[in-house]
């Protein structure tokens, strides 16, 4: 019986340049790097913990909006150039990443918390009560 395997055809491109010294370019101007995101819910909020290795929490920025969560991180290239060396491969990314998405239930705004530990923003979003309906009574 055959295999099955899936066919990537970014993987076949990187590995065409795979042992050289040069980085695979991506058609299109393609941004690589992405916030990879964990979310998890209980009955009272949202837990979220997204990878951002390399960059420093003052470059961090998260925005609420009801359900909204929106955040965002800027890493800067270091400048430092010694003499008599020459970078051979730069894989490290520079420059702006963001990533938004929406959750089931708007987020006290006024509660909320981050925390940044080893590369690893956590945020706490409680979820917002929701208003018991009052039944008035007519006089």
């Amino acid at each position: 019986m055959a295999n099955i395997t899936r066919f990537d055809p970014d993987d076949t491109f990187d590995d065409l340049f795979r042992g050289f010294w040069m980085r695979p370019v991506r058609a299109g101007g393609q941004q690589d790097v992405q916030i990879k995101l964990d979310v998890k819910e209980d009955d009272k909020a949202y837990t979220v913990h997204a990878e951002m290795p390399g960059v420093n929490k003052e470059d961090i920025q998260v925005s609420i909006d009801g359900g909204q969560v929106s955040i965002s991180a800027e890493t800067k290239k270091e400048k430092e150039v010694k003499e008599g060396t020459r970078v051979l491969r730069s894989e490290r990314h520079y420059g702006k990443v963001s990533r938004s998405f929406s959750l089931a239930q708007d987020v006290d705004e006024s509660k909320a918390e981050a925390h940044y530990k080893d590369g690893v923003l956590e945020l706490l979003l409680p979820k917002q009560t929701v208003s018991k309906t009052r039944k008035l009574t007519i006089n």
